[in-house]
């Protein structure tokens, strides 16, 4: 569906059933230079058992329009108008590495929207290279060979994908290859520049799940788990084996830990 956010018009993918606003509502958020392709299969469960999904495009990626935005904060507030938007009072968030910093800050600056999160390949900061953060700023194609080989753990390097015939560091490579020009740069500057993280989780008040990748090496698990602890009400779910792109390399276990998150409240 297409909404109008800010005056720009703004792509959300609803799971395969039109949204309803009446229904509790489930806003997923995608990381760095990607797009809502990357919850293909937690947004059609999830929109199947009971909620109304919105698999997001951020501004400038996919097919949303407008520029990226180039701070976390400002993501946050802008979760906050497509809310508006779509005419939702209050929604749960799920977000992957910088969908989940923006998760976070949205939980901590906009209390009374969030019902609860999830936050995948999470960490209080999210430094950058300087190489990684330069090569992104000048569409350079290693930048997004950094990302998608860091990104993935050793399942990831050799196939890996759940659905047969697909491979995912092919899928990863194309999916951050459509992106637009600029867009990746803004977006890995807006998670490094981010120094909020441990305040924001001290101010959430709602419920927390961290699903963590055993061998995530751009958010570590134990970086991950420090950050829970400072959520009051927090839960941990450590996944073996699985790397930074936790929806993709486990997406099973992901659908289910959605699933037990989102479906009892």
């Amino acid at each position: 569906m297409e909404l109008t956010v800010n005056g720009q018009t703004v792509y959300a993918h609803t799971g395969g059933r039109p949204f309803d606003p009446a229904r509790p509502a489930l806003v997923l958020i995608h990381g760095a230079g990607m797009d809502h392709t990357v919850w293909s299969l937690q947004s059609r469960y999830l929109a199947h058992h009971g909620r109304s999904v919105l698999a997001v495009d951020l501004p400038g990626h996919g097919r949303s329009g407008g520029a990226p935005l180039p701070s976390i904060e400002e993501l946050a507030d802008w979760i906050v108008a497509l809310l508006d938007a779509a005419g939702v009072a209050k929604a749960a968030l799920a977000g992957h590495s910088m969908g989940a910093l923006v998760a976070l800050e949205t939980a901590a600056r906009h209390g009374d929207r969030v019902e609860s999160l999830a936050l995948l390949g999470v960490a209080e900061t999210m430094p950058v290279h300087p190489d990684l953060l330069a090569a992104a700023a000048l569409n350079d194609p290693s930048a997004i060979e950094l990302v998608i080989g860091w990104g993935h753990g050793p399942r990831g390097h050799v196939g890996g994908a759940a659905a047969p015939g697909l491979s995912l560091l092919p899928g990863g490579r194309r999916l951050m290859q459509r992106a637009r020009p600029g867009v990746l740069g803004v977006d890995l500057g807006a998670c490094n520049a981010y120094i909020r993280g441990g305040a924001a989780a001290a101010a959430v008040s709602c419920p927390a799940l961290f699903l963590l990748g055993g061998v995530d090496r751009m958010t570590p698990a134990k970086s991950g788990k420090a950050l829970a602890a400072k959520v009051r009400h927090s839960e941990v779910i450590q996944l073996s084996g699985i790397g930074h792109m936790v929806m993709t390399e486990a997406p099973d276990a992901t659908t289910d830990a959605f699933s037990a998150q989102f479906s009892a409240r």
